[in-house]
């Protein structure tokens, strides 16, 4: 009998300890801050949701700096934002079935001036799941300086953009980070289209680059979370 009640208790005493050591460990695993990996895991689905939950005014900033052909920085001014972000909407049909095969969740767009008001850019950023899709998207688009197919203009009644059509797309570009592509159609304010133009300088539209590559930066460079900070939920 006394084997018995021996066995018993120490199967009594072993369940308690182990019962003990697993509410030690979840209690720990719940009391216990993010790991290294799990911030960083936080900051990559941040970077995927920016083109949602950033007000449009964040990922378009009102001026943006490029290096003038002169030396020094300029600022290319913004004239507005479309309110429309459907991948449909934002691109020449021919574009579209390589956009949604790559996962093409959403196309915001917004036009530029030079500071100069004489060339306008209406930039692309073209959000996806992933950079894995992104990176296939960017390799499906013509190469950068053909005019067509690609971004559709964005232009506004009623400021001088409005000459700024399909017809007069002169040049385009490509930039690929994260989970995002940024596409931008250049032109001349008064709405030439590119075979009337002649014999182009090959400076002239570079500096569309340089705010493509600012506004890319932005939107797809990982910021890890800061515990301490009101903006973030740790």
């Amino acid at each position: 009998m006394w084997p018995a009640l021996v066995t018993a208790s120490a199967l009594t005493l072993s369940c308690a300890v182990v019962a003990g050591v697993a509410s030690s460990a979840a209690g720990a695993e719940f009391t216990r801050g993010p790991s290294p990996a799990e911030l960083d895991r936080a900051a990559v689905s941040e970077v995927a949701l920016r083109w949602q939950v950033w007000p449009a005014g964040r990922i378009f900033p009102a001026t943006v700096g490029y290096a003038a052909e002169q030396g020094g920085e300029e600022k290319a001014r913004r004239v507005g934002i479309s309110p429309e972000t459907r991948c449909d909407k934002a691109v020449d049909a021919k574009l579209l079935k390589a956009l949604r095969q790559a996962g093409c969740r959403g196309i915001l767009r917004a036009t530029y001036l030079d500071a100069l008001q004489g060339v306008v850019l209406t930039v692309g950023v073209a959000a996806f799941a992933d950079e894995v899709g992104a990176a296939r998207a960017k390799a499906s688009l013509p190469r950068a300086g053909r005019p067509s197919p690609g971004l559709r203009t964005l232009a506004f009644p009623g400021t001088v953009t409005d000459r700024f059509t399909s017809a007069g797309r002169q040049s385009s570009l490509v930039r690929q980070a994260g989970p995002y592509v940024v596409m931008a159609t250049i032109g001349q304010i008064d709405g030439r289209p590119a075979k009337a133009v002649g014999e182009q300088r090959p400076t002239i539209f570079a500096f569309t680059g340089d705010i493509a590559e600012r506004i890319l930066a932005d939107i797809s460079t990982p910021v890890r979370p800061d515990c301490t900070s009101e903006e973030w939920r740790c």
